[in-house]
C-alpha cells in the first residue's frame, strides 16, 4: 500500500481544484443573498478562480520545470488552503472574488505539476494504474461537485463549500512532504515572464469586456487592451527563446482543431450550469442539495461513458470520436432550449443534461490523448498544458457569454434592466423571462458546440494516432 501514498497525494489536490471548479454554482443564490451581489459579481465568483487557473497553468508549468515540481506543488497546497479560509471567511463580494482568484493560481500550480509527480513516482505497469485511477478521480470531481456543494450549503452553509479544503489541503501537505520524491536543484534558464503576463492581460481583459458589457456597455478599451496584448504575445512566443507555448504547434492542423474542442467543450457543455442552477433555485424552488442532484445524472453518464470509451474505442479515429461527441454536446444545449419554457420544472433539463453527458464522455477521454499524439514526444508537456489552459479559458468566456445572452433576453423580455438583473442575481422574478434567458443561452451552448465539431472534422486528421511517434515539420529547429 505504501508505494501508491503518492498517487494518493496527487489525487486529494486533483480533486480539490477540479471539484472546485463546478462547487459555487449550486450555492450561488445563498451567497447573493447573505453578500448582497450583483450579478457581475456571481459571474465573476465562478471566472475569477476559472480563468485564473487557465491563464496561469502554462507559466506554473515552466516554472515548475525549473523549480521543482514537488516545491510548486506544495506551494500551490499551501496557498490553496489559505485562499480557500479567506473565501470562507469573506465578508464581501470583493473580497470573495479576490480569494477566488489567488484559489485558482494556487489550483494552477498544484494542476500543472501532477504528471510530472506521477511520472517520477511509478513506472511501467503501475504508472498506467496511477493515470487510470488519478482519471477516475478528475470524473468523479465533475459529477460530485454540483452535489456537494448543495449538501453543505444544505446542511451547514455556502462557506463550508470552502471550509473543507482546509482539512484535505493539511492533509495533501503532510503527505507530500514525506510521501514524494524530493526534488533536485533548481534548474538553470529563464522563465517566460513577459509570455505569462501578456497572455493574462488579454484573457483578463477579453472575459471582463463580455461580463461588462450588459451592465456597463460594451467596453471598447478593454478590447483594444485584449487584442494588443495577445498580439503582444504572440510577438513575444515567436522571439523568445524560453517560450512556455511553441506557436509553430498551431502549424499542425490536427492539433489545432483538437486545441479548438477543448477550448469550446467547456464552453458548450458546462457554462449553462450556472444560470440553470439559480433559475432552479430561485424560481423553481428547489434546494441547493436538489439542484446538485439534477445534473448528477450528466456527471455519471460523463463518467460511464469516458470509461467505456477508454476501454473500448482506443485507437479509433479521434476525429469520429471527438467530432460526434461534440456533436452530441450541441444537441443537448438544443434539446435544453426546447424543452425549457415560461411552465416547465427540472425535468426539462434531464433529456438535454443527458446527451450532453454523453458527449463529454465521448471527447474528455480523446482529447488529451489524441492531442499528445499530435504532437513530438518532446513537445507533450507543452500540448497537454495548452489544452488543460484551452479548456478552463473556455469554461470561464463560456460563462460570461452565456450570462451576457441570458442578461439580454431576459431585460427584453421584461422590458426593465434592472429587474433583469435582478433576476439574474437569484433574487425571484418572472418565469417566462428566466425561461427566455435560459433559451438564449442554451441556444449559443448548442452553437458552440456544432462550431467544435465542424472544427474537428474538417481539420483533425483520421491518421492521427498512428502518426503518434513520426517527427512533425513542426519541430524543425
Amino acid at each position: 500500500m505504501r508505494k501508491w501514498w503518492p498517487l494518493v497525494t496527487v489525487c486529494l489536490g486533483t480533486f480539490m481544484l477540479l471539484i472546485d471548479v463546478t462547487i459555487v454554482n449550486v450555492a450561488l443564490p445563498p451567497m447573493a443573498a447573505d453578500l448582497h451581489a450583483s450579478f457581475g459579481s456571481l459571474q465573476w465568483v465562478v471566472d475569477g478562480y476559472a480563468l485564473s487557473l487557465a491563464v496561469l497553468l502554462l507559466g506554473a508549468g515552466a516554472l515548475a520545470d525549473r523549480i521543482g515540481h514537488r516545491r510548486l506543488y506544495a506551494a500551490g497546497l499551501a496557498l490553496f488552503a489559505l485562499s480557500s479560509l479567506a473565501c470562507g471567511l469573506a465578508t464581501g463580494d470583493t473580497m470573495l472574488i479576490t480569494a477566488r482568484v489567488v484559489q485558482g493560481a494556487a489550483a494552477a500550480a498544484m494542476f500543472t505539476t501532477t504528471f510530472a509527480l506521477l511520472n517520477s513516482a511509478y513506472q511501467g505497469r503501475e504508472r498506467g494504474v496511477a493515470y487510470g485511477i488519478w482519471g477516475g478521480v478528475s470524473g468523479a470531481a465533475a459529477a460530485i461537485g454540483p452535489v456537494l456543494g448543495g449538501l453543505l450549503t444544505d446542511a451547514l452553509s455556502w462557506r463550508w463549500i470552502f471550509l473543507v479544503n482546509l482539512p484535505i489541503s493539511v492533509a495533501a501537505l503532510l503527505l507530500c512532504t514525506y510521501v514524494l520524491r524530493p526534488d533536485g536543484a533548481p534548474k538553470p534558464g529563464r522563465f517566460d515572464f513577459a509570455g505569462t503576463v501578456a497572455f493574462t492581460v488579454g484573457a483578463t481583459a477579453l472575459t471582463l469586456t463580455v461580463i461588462r458589457a450588459n451592465e456597463h456597455g460594451w467596453s471598447w478599451w478593454l478590447s483594444a487592451l485584449a487584442v494588443v496584448a495577445f498580439a503582444g504575445f504572440v510577438a513575444i512566443e515567436l522571439r523568445s527563446p524560453h517560450a512556455m507555448f511553441d506557436l509553430r504547434l498551431l502549424r499542425n492542423r490536427s492539433f489545432t482543431g483538437i486545441l479548438i474542442a477543448a477550448l469550446l467543450v467547456n464552453f458548450a457543455g458546462f457554462a449553462i450550469l450556472t444560470y440553470t442552477s439559480i433559475w432552479l433555485q430561485s424560481l423553481v424552488g428547489l434546494t441547493p442539495l436538489q439542484t446538485g442532484l439534477t445534473a448528477l445524472p450528466m456527471g455519471l453518464l460523463s463518467l460511464v461513458v469516458s470509461g467505456v470509451a477508454g476501454a473500448r474505442l482506443h485507437g479509433r479515429s479521434p476525429r469520429v470520436l471527438i467530432g460526434v461527441g461534440m456533436l452530441l454536446i450541441a444537441a443537448g444545449g438544443a434539446l435544453g432550449a426546447l424543452l425549457v419554457h415560461a411552465s416547465s420544472s427540472w425535468p426539462a433539463l434531464l433529456p438535454g443534461y443527458a446527451l450532453v453527458g454523453l458527449g463529454v464522455g465521448l471527447v474528455m477521454p480523446n482529447l488529451a490523448e489524441s492531442g499528445m499524439a499530435a504532437v513530438p514526444a518532446h513537445r507533450g508537456g507543452m500540448a497537454a498544458g495548452a489544452l488543460n489552459t484551452a479548456r478552463q479559458l473556455g469554461y470561464a468566456i463560456g460563462v460570461a457569454a452565456v450570462g451576457a445572452v441570458f442578461l439580454s433576453r431576459a431585460t427584453s423580455t421584461l422590458g426593465d434592466s434592472a429587474a433583469a438583473h435582478a433576476l439574474a442575481s437569484g433574487h425571484g422574478g418572472s418565469h417566462a423571462a428566466a425561461a427566455a434567458g435560459l433559451d438564449a443561452g442554451f441556444w449559443l451552448s448548442a452553437g458552440v458546440g456544432l462550431l467544435g465539431a465542424l472544427a474537428v472534422f474538417l481539420l483533425v486528421r483520421p491518421v492521427q494516432r498512428a502518426r503518434a511517434q513520426q517527427p512533425e515539420p513542426v519541430a524543425a529547429g
